[in-house]
C-alpha cells in the first residue's frame, strides 16, 4: 500500500475581527442551549412538585383541573396507579368513620382472610355489651349485641364497615392487640410507615374527634386496604346478617352505582362529611380507578352532601355530564336516634 500526501492547498487569511464576531455568536448560542438544558432543575422550572394547587397531575399526564374539587372540605384523588392528588385546604382534620378503614386494614393484616373465609370467632362479653350500652347513650352508631354471641372475623368486619358500628370497632381492637391503646399504637406506626403525615389516630372507630388526617393521607390506606381482596369485597357488599342485629346495610348508597363499588362513610359534628371512595369509569376507552377521599362536607344530612361530592368529582375527572348521571338512589339504612351528633 502506497501513502501519497496530500496536495497543499492555499487558505486567504481569515480577517482577526470576523473571527472575533463568530466566537461571540458561538458562545451566545451556546449560552442559550446551556440555559435551557439548566431550567427544569431550577426552582423557577415547571416541574410536577411545581403545579400550582389545584392542578396537580393526572393519570393520562393531563393536569387534574381545579374545577374537580368540591367548594368546600377537602380532597384528593388517585387515578389509576398514578400519584394521589390533593385538592386545596389539605389540613389535619377530625374524619370520623373514615378511620375505621385503618382499623379493618390492620386486622386483617393480622389475620388475613381468604375470599370465602369466616376466619375465627370471637365471643362477645358482658363488658362488650355495656360499652355497647354506654356508646348508644352517647348516640354512636352501634349494633345490638349478646353476651356469648360469636361473630365471625368476617361479621365482626361487616359490623365494623357497613353499619359502621363503633363499639365492633372497640372489640376488634381489643381482640387483635389486646387493648385498644395498643391497637392505636399500631395504627399510627403504620400510618407512619405508609407516609401519611398529618394522621393521627386517638381511637379505633373514628369517634374522637382528635383522631385527625387530611384527604390526602387518607387516600394512602384506602388504596392499601383495597389491594385486600376480603376487605374490598365486604365494602362492595349492600347488606349483612348477623347473629343478634340481624340484616345491617352499608351506608355507601352510591354502591353499585356510577361505578362506585365502596368504600366507607363518616361523618360527625366536628367531621362534616365525609367519603372514602373507589370507582371504576373508561377514561379514554380505558379501564380506569379512581380512588378518593372527600372530608368536611357541609349539610343537613352530612353524609349524602360526602357522597354527592365524591359522585360530581369522580363525573369531572371522566368528563361526564351531571345531567347525564341519575341521582343518589334511596337505600334502607340504620336506624339511628332522631338528634345525631355523631353518624356512621
Amino acid at each position: 500500500m502506497t501513502y501519497r500526501k496530500p496536495a497543499r492547498t492555499t487558505t486567504r487569511r481569515i480577517p482577526r475581527i470576523l473571527v472575533a464576531g463568530l466566537l461571540v455568536v458561538i458562545a451566545a448560542i451556546a449560552a442559550a442551549l446551556g440555559h435551557q438544558l439548566l431550567a427544569p432543575s431550577s426552582p423557577t422550572a415547571s416541574a410536577p412538585t411545581d403545579v400550582p394547587r389545584g392542578e396537580h397531575r393526572g393519570a393520562l399526564g393531563d393536569a387534574v383541573p381545579s374545577t374537580v374539587w368540591p367548594a368546600h372540605g377537602q380532597a384528593a384523588v388517585q387515578i389509576g396507579q398514578a400519584q394521589i392528588q390533593a385538592g386545596p385546604n389539605q389540613h389535619a382534620a377530625p374524619i370520623a368513620s373514615v378511620a375505621k378503614v385503618m382499623t379493618a386494614y390492620l386486622v386483617l393484616r393480622d389475620h388475613p382472610l381468604r375470599l370465602g373465609q369466616d376466619g375465627p370467632t370471637i365471643t362477645l362479653t358482658d363488658a362488650d355489651v355495656a360499652d355497647t350500652d354506654r356508646r348508644r347513650r352517647q348516640q354512636e352508631s352501634v349494633v345490638s349485641i349478646a353476651a356469648g354471641e360469636r361473630l365471625t372475623e368476617r361479621q365482626a368486619l361487616q359490623a365494623l364497615l357497613l353499619p359502621s358500628a363503633n363499639n365492633i370497632a372497640a372489640v376488634l381492637a381489643r381482640w387483635d392487640a389486646g387493648s385498644a391503646d395498643r391497637f392505636v399504637a399500631r395504627m399510627n406506626a403504620t400510618a407512619r410507615s405508609l407516609g401519611m403525615t398529618h394522621t393521627r389516630y386517638t381511637d379505633p372507630s373514628g369517634y374522637d374527634d382528635a383522631t385527625v388526617s387530611t384527604a390526602a393521607d387518607q387516600v394512602r390506606i384506602v388504596d392499601r386496604a383495597m389491594r385486600l381482596p376480603v376487605f374490598a369485597s365486604i365494602v362492595a357488599t349492600p347488606s349483612a346478617t348477623l347473629p343478634v342485629a340481624g340484616t345491617v346495610h352499608n351506608t355507601n348508597r352510591l354502591l353499585g352505582h356510577n361505578g362506585f363499588v365502596g368504600v366507607k362513610t363518616g361523618s360527625d359534628d366536628a367531621a362534616g362529611g365525609c367519603f372514602a371512595f373507589r370507582a371504576i369509569r373508561w377514561i379514554d376507552g380505558k379501564r380506569t380507578t379512581i380512588t378518593g377521599v372527600v372530608l368536611g362536607q357541609p349539610g343537613h344530612n352530612q353524609i349524602a352532601a360526602a357522597l354527592a361530592a365524591a359522585d360530581e368529582m369522580v363525573d369531572r375527572i371522566t368528563g361526564r355530564s351531571r345531567r347525564q348521571a341519575p341521582p343518589i338512589p334511596d337505600r334502607p339504612q340504620p336506624t339511628l336516634p332522631p338528634r345525631m351528633g355523631r353518624k356512621p
